[in-house]
């Protein structure tokens, strides 16, 4: 089964900040409308290969949410990410076959502003939020361009993409067993994570799949991942969009790496405080 990123997720409790924070670094988002349960919604930055980051709150200010209720309420930024399935039957019946709890598939829906209807089903991994460790299944019941298309400046922006998920595990050995067993893997490398806040020190040890874009990063010490940890349990921690042309653009770009690949971070850290989307050259 090929992993391949579909979106990722930017929960916070208030959807307007969080707006305006990628509108401020050059992350036009447009405004995607209230999910089916009536209590979320979203703006989404799209991008050339397909993927988006989702902007997600709730509509009404600390309305209980079904999904990432707790990121939500407490601005827990990166959250969940999902895969895009072309049969997502048959992947849910493989994960069954090898022992992975399933929810799903399910069928979900949102109206945009216009009146477009947009629909597609998801089947949950594992336990906890949706996307949380192992990412969630989608597959589009609607054209595909109706959930997502590059936004604003980025169907010309040499950013492609979402190309790798990093994500806090206190157990990074457990964590990559769980995805080898999920997406019949090989066993990861081991590197370093270097964040922008770090002084050239890495921040955390990262798994690392050759045929998944996910990282698993195991804080080195006290920080923003350790305390993310600690208050959500396994959870994104940051999100690398492939970009072409990295050298020399002009963004207020913080310095870092991820297994011995340079990332530069950009100035969006609204509403976590430290920032979380990289940038680094493609890997596919």
């Amino acid at each position: 089964m090929e992993l391949r990123i579909d979106h990722v997720t930017v929960a916070a409790s208030a959807l307007e900040p969080l707006v305006d924070a990628f509108e401020a670094a050059g992350l036009g988002t447009a405004y995607g409308g209230t999910h089916s349960n009536g209590v979320t919604h979203m703006s989404l930055l799209g991008f050339r290969d397909g993927s988006y980051v989702e902007l997600v709150s709730t509509v009404e200010p600390g309305a209980d949410s079904p999904w990432w209720d707790e990121p939500i309420r407490r601005d827990g930024g990166p959250c969940a990410w999902a895969i895009e399935v072309e049969d997502i039957d048959a992947a849910t019946a493989t994960l069954e076959d090898r022992g992975v709890d399933t929810d799903g598939p399910t069928a979900y829906r949102r109206v945009t502003d216009d009146g477009t209807v947009v629909e597609w089903d998801l089947t949950f991994l594992g336990d906890g939020d949706p996307g949380s460790t192992l990412p969630f299944l989608i597959r589009d019941r609607t054209p595909r361009e109706r959930r997502a298309s590059p936004t604003g400046e980025m169907a010309s922006s040499p950013i492609v993409g979402v190309d790798t998920v990093v994500v806090g595990v206190a157990d990074p050995d457990a964590a990559a067993s769980r995805f080898e067993t999920a997406f019949d893997l090989a066993e990861p490398t081991r590197g370093e994570l270097v964040g922008p806040a770090s002084g050239g020190d890495a921040v955390a040890d990262v798994a690392v799949f050759e045929d998944a874009p996910v990282a698993l990063a195991r804080p080195r010490g006290p920080g923003a991942l350790a305390d993310r940890i600690d208050s959500f349990g396994p959870l994104p921690f940051a999100y690398v969009l492939g970009c072409e042309a990295l050298e020399g653009r002009s963004e207020d770009l913080a310095a870092g790496s991820l297994a011995g690949r340079t990332v530069g971070w950009m100035p969006v850290s609204d509403p976590v405080g430290y920032r979380y989307l990289g940038l680094a050259e493609p890997t596919g």
